[in-house]
């Protein structure tokens, strides 16, 4: 996979239109989600979003952000020192990663480069304290986060993916629970391929929309 490195701020419009139309790593376990029987609301409501995006060119914001949510975007710089000072490792912080061959793309929170090459991405979560408590107990992230991290993995070919959890109401000892996911081709290969056939199911639909209204 060809990718593109976009150097901008996060959440800015030139992001949010990087984005529109895009199948990105915060919608992985929405793509992945199953029933029992049918597709389930999530992945089809996420096959809708990307095609009305795509036909429209703009992206559909999300207009609900509670206040652990805020909270959460005003811890990240903190995260970030903390990830430092925990583990040495210096975070650059990029806007946006895209394919150059496929509709996919991610938003880490902060990357290790080795030249041009992503070596390393960063995800930091600033979680409510009962949600950190509970990563403390058990050390492992709820699988919908693993989803997003293999993604991550897949759209920018990185060797690893950190994934930290920060608050600083807790102890010091306590702020940081740090889980690393390496790169596993036979995992990448397995997602990429669910992923394709989902990007597909996109395109089939646009396609079938334009013939029957005659563009």
């Amino acid at each position: 996979m060809n990718r593109v490195i976009h150097r901008c701020d996060q959440r800015s419009d030139e992001w949010f239109t990087l984005r529109a139309g895009r199948f990105t790593a915060s919608q992985a376990a929405d793509m992945l989600a199953t029933v029992k029987s049918g597709e389930a609301a999530a992945r089809r409501n996420l096959r809708t979003r990307l095609i009305v995006e795509r036909l429209t060119g703009k992206p559909i914001p999300s207009t609900y952000q509670s206040k652990a949510m805020a909270q959460g975007v005003e811890r990240e710089p903190l995260a970030r020192a903390a990830y430092e000072s925990l583990t040495g490792n210096l975070v650059e912080e990029i806007g946006f990663i895209s394919s150059a061959e496929y509709m996919v793309g991610c938003s880490p929170d902060g990357v290790e480069m080795d030249g041009e090459r992503v070596k390393r991405v960063i995800e930091l979560k600033c979680p409510e304290p009962t949600a950190h408590l509970e990563y403390i107990r058990t050390g492992e992230m709820p699988t919908g986060y693993r989803a997003q991290l293999i993604h991550a993995l897949w759209v920018s070919g990185a060797e690893v993916c950190d994934w930290m959890s920060y608050n600083p109401d807790f102890p010091a000892e306590m702020q940081t629970v740090l889980i690393r996911v390496e790169r596993h081709d036979g995992e990448i290969r397995s997602y990429a391929e669910k992923a394709l056939e989902f990007l597909a199911e996109v395109d089939n639909e646009m396609r079938e929309l334009r013939e029957r209204m005659g563009v």
